[in-house]
């Protein structure tokens, strides 16, 4: 019995002690099994960033981020800023336009005298083949008058030319054809007053800037002459300002400081639409402060029939001359338009002491004798005549030199 009792305690006692064993065990497992706390992520602010995920058991430790994705120092950075301001400037750069050298003006009209070869056919060689004839009776003579009329010779010198040469050709007896040229030419130079002074005035003599004001009616070519005139100017070795004054038509302050950029020449010009009188104003004063030579003002065109665009020409030249004295006054005639510039030159001569005249187109027309006509109309000298297009087509009238063209 006393067996039987010892060996049930000693099962007992080993059924706990497995039973611990196995708890113990189990214990062990769950206290050496890793806890998985929670982490929690803040949100990420604008200095902080939000931290990266802690990857998952067993996975490959996460390399360190390239070195290029790690900013750069600062200073070694160029600011995007700077980089289109120096593009800018390097465009400006290469927009400036490039200052040109105006051809030389002396014996300009020699090289352009090809360009009068309609007023040659019509009036030199026209001429010339009447007075070549073996008899010249009245009607002869009518012939001569009628070309010297449709040349826009007018009726005054026309009758002149026609009574000298009447005489002379009377007394010279034998004509070959170089003593009718000669004889020509004398007398046509005589009509075209050499005696005149066609020197554009371009210096003061007293100090200071020259100031030419360039008026006309529309479509005349005013703003091209007055650009074509800088280029004369400047290569006789004058500094030019340019005033733009014709502030009524939107494109010509810019086309006239293009032709000034092309020569260096600045140009002064106000709003469109603005006072013209307060424009050539500040040309001269700018002229003053830049010690140039020469001012020239582009006034607005003028219809000769409008009293009050006529009465503000007047005013242009008034307050320009708070400055000082205007030295000249230049009248652009259209030499296509024939005896109706002549009424226009009347008006103008009213309203303004004009000191000389461009004649423009001259190139495009047989009417050449307008010089002529103009001149003794008026009583002052052509002293630039128009022969083209091209930028050196303006040109200082010499009689000579126009005559020997129109002959040929």
């Amino acid at each position: 019995m006393e067996y039987v009792i010892l060996a049930v305690v000693i099962a007992v006692i080993a059924i706990g002690a497995i039973t611990g064993l196995v708890v113990s065990g189990k214990r062990r497992k769950e206290l050496n099994k890793p806890t998985q706390t929670p982490t929690i992520t803040a949100p990420p602010t604008a200095d902080r960033p939000s931290a990266p995920a802690k990857p998952a058991e067993g996975a490959a430790e996460p390399t360190a981020p390239p070195a290029a994705e790690t900013p750069a120092a600062p200073v070694a950075e160029e600011p995007e800023a700077e980089a289109p301001a120096e593009e800018v400037l390097v465009e400006e750069a290469e927009a400036a336009p490039a200052i040109e050298v105006p051809e030389p003006t002396a014996g300009r009209l020699v090289r352009l005298r090809s360009r009068l070869s309609r007023s040659q056919s019509t009036l030199g060689k026209g001429l010339l083949t009447l007075l070549s004839r073996d008899r010249l009776d009245e009607d002869t003579w009518e012939e001569i008058e009628e070309i010297l009329l449709t040349a826009d010779v007018g009726v005054g010198a026309t009758q002149e030319l026609v009574d000298n040469l009447r005489t002379r050709v009377k007394v010279l007896g034998t004509r070959t054809p170089d003593e009718l040229r000669g004889l020509l030419r004398e007398e046509l130079v005589k009509l075209l007053g050499p005696e005149f002074d066609r020197t554009v005035h371009s210096v003061k003599a007293g100090g200071g800037p020259a100031v030419v004001l360039v008026v006309g009616v529309n479509g005349v070519g005013k703003t091209t002459t007055t650009g074509k005139l800088a280029r004369v100017l400047v290569a006789d070795g004058r500094k030019v300002v340019l005033g733009a004054a014709d502030t009524f038509r939107a494109a010509a302050a810019d086309q006239l400081q293009t032709w000034g950029e092309r020569v260096g020449a600045h140009t002064v010009r106000g709003p469109e639409g603005g006072d013209p009188a307060s424009v050539a104003f500040d040309a001269v004063k700018q002229g003053i402060a830049d010690g140039v030579d020469t001012v020239l003002v582009d006034t607005a065109g003028r219809l000769h029939t409008k009293t009050g665009l006529m009465d503000e020409l007047g005013k242009v030249k008034r307050v320009v001359e708070k400055h000082g004295p205007v030295d000249e006054v230049l009248l652009v005639l259209d030499a296509t338009t024939g005896q109706n510039g002549l009424v226009q030159a009347r008006v103008f001569a009213e309203v303004v002491d004009i000191t000389g005249i461009v004649l423009t187109k001259l190139d495009g027309t047989a009417k050449g004798g307008i010089v002529i006509s103009v001149q003794r109309e008026l009583g002052v000298p052509v002293k630039l005549i128009g022969l083209g297009e091209g930028a050196d087509d303006l040109a200082p009238f010499e009689p000579g030199a126009f005559v020997d063209a129109l002959l040929g």
